[in-house]
């Protein structure tokens, strides 16, 4: 299988699966969010994994080309980030706690996490 595709097919669940999430239970992750941002193990953890995982698919999906497989690739560059980020300025996604807490900020980001999951869909899943 190619790269693409399997990484594809992996970010399309997360977010599918995120996107019904929130819908599914709002509330709780208002809830779990605010937990999770305030607990430095968390951060700390989440940094580590989107380290590795960022590394990862910047080390074998470095690919640049002018289609739908650049958007792996920056994801791959934006969770390196993010994870240095985390490690390194953990106090500083307080300023998100708010993001993640409102309820009308998070009615806009679902369909966009839902159409983001589905565009991986088709990518990985059916074409």
């Amino acid at each position: 299988m190619d790269t693409s595709i399997l990484i594809a097919r992996i970010i399309a669940v997360i977010y599918i699966s995120f996107g019904i999430g929130l819908i599914t239970s709002k509330k709780y992750y208002q809830e779990q969010f605010s937990k999770l941002l305030n607990d430095s193990t968390y951060l700390i953890l989440g940094g580590i994994m989107a380290i590795i995982f960022g590394f990862l698919i910047t080390e074998y999906h470095n690919i640049w080309t002018n289609d739908w497989r650049v958007i792996i690739t920056v994801i791959g560059w934006i969770a390196l980030a993010k994870g240095v980020w985390l490690i390194a300025f953990p106090k500083s996604v307080l300023i998100f706690e708010k993001v993640f807490t409102n309820s009308k900020l998070l009615t806009v980001l679902i369909p966009l996490i839902l159409l983001f999951g589905l565009f991986f869909v088709y990518y990985g899943f059916l074409n």
